[in-house]
């Protein structure tokens, strides 16, 4: 049985795929996962999907990676490299102010030496391959819409979302039933916030024993530059402005090969001023001088944004369940002070495909596995730096320090609370001085950084974006917030429009670039992100 099932959906036919194992997402995580599951053994069949329309299209990171967990996996990888793979050489780490800043020490879990500047979705581009080759079978554009479950609760497989249906529910010309994908396991590896992950978690009380899970909100983009701009390798980190004290946020700039400049603002979704725009902070960084000097005369190549899982040790959800395992981001494993996911996003899927080759495919004795492994290590030493900064930046660098030096060994650890319960109310935020500067670097808004993002929707689906009640919008939370969607949401999918029939709140779905930041930040979690058509939504170029 599935977990959501009309009448309607009943009466369709539809085909069935049946595999051993099946897994949600073609990101780092589930693709070594595949590869690993295969190479231990062949016979295994082994299935991956994959909402966006390529591999790569949806995703999204900075990023720089450690290699170790990808050495383990593919030994011979630095012979043929992915497409773009940039040794890192030289760290900054930078405190801003409006027209200047200090260069600091670098902290010792930010140094890059031995790491390598990649594209995320290049990289998966790269990994997807070399999976096939192997036997895994890969599809692009298939979109799960939900689980499938047997009359015990057992997850036993996911439902491709139908593809071919009108905003108001018809059926169009070209309509075609999704198939059910049937398997004795099913991975999750959805990434930051997966809808599959949130409606498991809950079912079956994976959280209950851990604290709520905490986001950020990462906004970046790919630049052209003049030649002779680049130095092939450099990192630069920075904090400070634009963000005042009690936003937790910094920005990432990342010297590429080909005079190509990857650079970006992560803002933690905690942060209480119901008026700070995420992706304002971007643009406001970008034109630093010290950022403004780099990016002058040079081109947009690709922007996007993607939600980034920050709960870290205290937030780690119970990672089994009757037919089913999470591994990545989809299970929050991210290291926040170093700002990496990647090695653990590997790392854990090697170990859940060695868990089930050893265990018959079960997926029971996996999350003792995952908390015993070095993945958790390392999110246990530093558990308690991200929930320092909420109490401002100050505490939180001096409490930053002290975790570093005791290598996490603090008797305590500090507790997460959700980030929708963070905002504070109009009139109960005092406005910090925003001291920001005229802009004039590309994008000009919201819409413009869309286009950068290639994202596609057919304008005639059901919207994807689901509001439990709307009258909420246009009462409460433009009284109580003044309808932070609108400020939050770097794709400018919300708006508050006022016509003959009054106030409501216009969803732009076709904007949607599938961060998942309403579906995290909203104050009155009435809203809802669910999967839309396969093949829908950004299709990121090495982001």
């Amino acid at each position: 049985m599935s977990e959501t099932r009309s009448a309607a959906a009943e009466a369709v036919e539809r085909d069935v795929m049946e595999y051993d194992v099946v897994a949600v997402g073609a990101g780092p995580a589930g693709l070594s996962f595949a590869i690993r599951l295969k190479q231990l053994n062949p016979d295994i069949s082994v299935c991956v999907i994959e909402k966006g329309a390529a591999i790569g299209a949806h995703i999204l990171s900075g990023a720089v990676i450690e290699p170790e967990p990808l050495d383990a996996l593919l030994p011979g990888w630095r012979e043929a490299p992915p497409p773009i793979c940039v040794p890192a050489t030289d760290d900054e780490f930078w405190l801003l102010s409006k027209d200047g800043g200090r260069k600091l020490p670098v902290p010792p879990g930010m140094h890059n030496k031995g790491n390598f500047i990649v594209s995320l979705g290049a990289l998966c581009a790269w990994l997807a391959p070399q999976a096939e080759a192997l036997g895994v079978e890969i599809y692009p554009g298939f979109a799960a819409a939900e689980t499938l479950h047997d009359d015990d609760g057992k997850v036993v497989g996911v439902r491709i979302g139908d593809m071919g249906v009108a905003k108001d529910g018809s059926h169009k010309p070209g309509y075609t039933a999704g198939i059910d994908i049937r398997a004795k396991v099913v991975v999750l590896a959805e990434g930051a916030r997966g809808h599959l992950t949130k409606r498991l978690i809950k079912r079956f009380g994976l959280d209950k024993d851990s604290d709520p899970q905490g986001y950020s909100i990462g906004i970046k983009e790919l630049w052209q530059v003049p030649a002779g701009r680049v130095s092939p390798g450099k990192i630069v980190h920075s904090f400070g402005w634009p963000a005042d004290n009690h936003v937790y946020g910094g920005s990432f700039l990342y010297h590429l090969d080909k005079d190509r400049i990857a650079l970006g603002y992560v803002s933690g979704l905690d942060y209480q001023d119901p008026d700070y725009k995420p992706w304002e902070a971007f643009q406001q960084w970008k034109n630093h001088p010290q950022v403004k000097a780099l990016l002058e005369g040079g081109s947009i190549l690709s922007a996007g944004a993607r939600a980034i899982v920050t709960g870290g040790f205290q937030s780690l959800p119970k990672t089994e369940m009757p037919g089913a395992l999470l591994i990545g981001d989809t299970a929050g494993l991210l290291n926040v002070p170093k700002i990496k996911g990647t090695h653990q996003a590997i790392r854990s899927g090697m170990l859940a495909a060695e868990h089930l080759a050893a265990n018959g495919l079960a997926p029971e004795g996996f999350d003792a596995k995952l908390r015993a492994s070095d993945a958790m290590k390392e999110l246990r030493k530093v558990r308690n730096v991200k929930p320092g900064f909420k109490r401002g930046l100050w505490f939180g660098l001096l409490n930053a320090a002290w975790e570093t030096v005791t290598a996490g060994l603090s008797p305590w650890t500090l507790k997460n609370k959700p980030d929708w319960s963070a905002l504070d109310k109009l009139g109960e935020h005092e406005q910090p001085k925003r001291d920001y500067v005229q802009r004039d670097l590309a994008p000009r808004d919201r819409l413009q950084g869309v286009y950068y993002a290639a994202t596609e929707h057919d304008e005639d689906q059901p919207v994807h974006l689901r509001i439990a009640d709307t009258n909420i919008c246009v009462t409460r939370c433009a009284e109580e917030y003044g309808n932070p969607c609108t400020r939050f949401c770097p794709a400018a999918v919300y708006e508050i429009v006022e016509d003959a029939t009054g106030k409501r709140l216009q969803i732009n779905a076709a904007n949607c670039v599938h961060c998942k930041t309403c579906d995290i930040k909203d104050p009155y979690e009435i809203i809802n992100w669910v999967t839309p058509e396969g093949g829908s939504g950004p299709n990121y170029q090495n982001l």
